[in-house]
């Protein structure tokens, strides 16, 4: 039996998706019962728990002989680092009451780096915590950039034509992987765990820019759509505006600086590549 954390989450719903097309027994820990009913309709055992009850966590574990691990984001915190570090804490608790064989992290391209990386600094931290954990064999995967993160972009995409672009480099070309393969990598890693704990690297078909998104777009929406260079700068007013906490907006404005100065894969990692295409994630912009 498999507990998958973020079971309702863009990743969570694949691996456990996956893991019942499988035949395997699957439990779900979510906070919302009734998100859960398609997944188990489909089979899933349903736990209502949270990642923030380290006590829900350990029963949540009883019984698995591997589990599906994340941080699930929290636009709203005031201090993203601390909520992640008890999120793991927890999970490094748990384990140690109800050891798993093998558990699978979802982790980030830089997660390599201790420091500069804006909330990608959390990763870091919980590979190093869960690393330490005796009995568990982990799969870490470090995912690239989301190519979902462009449709937050949606509104002035569809309006005004504009993909925002902060601090330049639209025309560079980078990583990026759709939520649906990591879910799928995830859950493939389950089924077939390792030996030892390993590193993935994970992404897309193919590097991808923000003029090759802008691209796309235009090419869903039958208008055209522009990468737009604006200011880092601008960018902790605009997702305030947008309702982020000025914990969480500072940390993406270090975040987008750290990949405008070449962030990405150290290369010591297995190399997997998903097969979802950007434009098939931008499809979305449909409405």
């Amino acid at each position: 039996m498999f507990t998958i954390f973020g079971a309702t989450g863009n990743t969570g719903s694949v691996v456990a998706r996956e893991l019942l097309a499988r035949g395997q027994r699957v439990r779900l820990v979510t906070r919302n019962h009734a998100k859960a009913a398609t997944l188990q309709a489909l089979g899933a055992e349903i736990f209502e728990g949270d990642v923030l009850d380290p006590a829900s966590v350990t029963k949540a574990l009883a019984g698995a002989e591997g589990a599906y691990f994340l941080m699930p984001p929290d636009l709203t915190t005031s201090d993203l680092i601390a909520r992640n570090r008890g999120i793991v804490d927890g999970y490094a608790a748990a384990l140690s009451v109800h050891p798993v064989k093998h558990a699978v992290l979802l982790s980030s391209v830089g997660a390599d780096r201790p420091s500069g990386t804006g909330p990608i600094v959390t990763a870091h931290r919980a590979e190093q915590t869960l690393a330490k954990v005796q009995g568990t064999v982990f799969t870490f995967i470090r995912a690239a950039y989301f190519m979902e993160n462009i449709l937050a972009y949606a509104h002035p995409i569809q309006h005004d034509g504009v993909l925002p672009v902060f601090g330049g480099g639209e025309a560079y070309p980078f990583a990026m992987i759709a939520t649906a393969d990591i879910g799928r990598t995830a859950a493939a890693a389950l089924a077939t765990p390792p030996s030892v704990t390993e590193v993935i690297e994970l992404s897309g078909p193919q590097p991808y820019s923000f003029v090759d998104a802008a691209a796309e777009a235009s090419a869903v929406l039958g208008r055209k759509v522009t990468a737009t260079p604006l200011p880092l700068d601008a960018l902790v007013p605009a997702l305030t505006q947008l309702g982020l906490s000025a914990n969480m907006a500072g940390l993406f404005r270090e975040m987008t600086a750290a990949f405008g100065a070449g962030l990405g894969f150290d290369g010591k990692g297995r190399t997997v590549h998903g097969t979802v295409t950007l434009g098939e994630v931008l499809a979305a912009l449909r409405g």
